[in-house]
């Protein structure tokens, strides 16, 4: 199953994100797959705004982990300049991030080392404005998520708030 969303612009790709935020816990892991400019870190800021993040959610250059403080603790990871599985293994993501919210970008560089429980967004560039972003649950928890993201707002549940 994979639903399917288009935004024209950077602030409606955040928008999705927090929207997304308002139904995430302890324990969720977010995998955001796309090229270059895709939208990956705009829709992780947004998550972090509608998780009431403090400072500005970064993708960066040379730290591979960033966390963050809010409704729950963000650890965003990007994965871009690592090598393979052993790399990210390394990095034990999810047991340090299992007592918050773990999003992961590039986690095609090492899926075999990521949780098989996931909600992958894929991003893709349609045009210069839009982009399409894929939603795929894997796992009942994130089949539930999906479900619940894709309903009208007085029908989807609020967590923490």
């Amino acid at each position: 199953m994979s639903d399917i969303l288009d935004t024209k612009s950077p602030a409606e790709t955040k928008k999705l994100g927090e929207r997304l935020a308002r139904l995430l816990r302890p324990g969720d892991v977010l995998l955001l797959q796309g090229e270059l400019g895709a939208g990956k870190t705009c829709f992780a800021q947004g998550i972090g705004r509608g998780l009431r993040v403090k400072e500005a959610v970064k993708s960066s250059s040379f730290v591979l982990v960033n966390e963050y403080n809010g409704r729950l603790q963000v650890y965003h990871a990007d994965l871009f300049r690592l090598g393979g599985p052993e790399e990210v293994a390394d990095l034990a993501l999810e047991e340090n991030a299992a007592d918050g919210l773990l999003i992961v970008e590039w986690p095609e560089v090492a899926m075999s080392a990521l949780p098989e429980e996931h909600l992958l967004v894929r991003f893709e560039n349609v045009d210069y404005k839009t982009r399409r972003l894929h939603l795929e649950p894997h796992g009942a928890r994130y089949e539930e998520l999906a479900a619940d993201y894709g309903k009208p707002a007085e029908l989807r549940p609020r967590v923490g708030g």
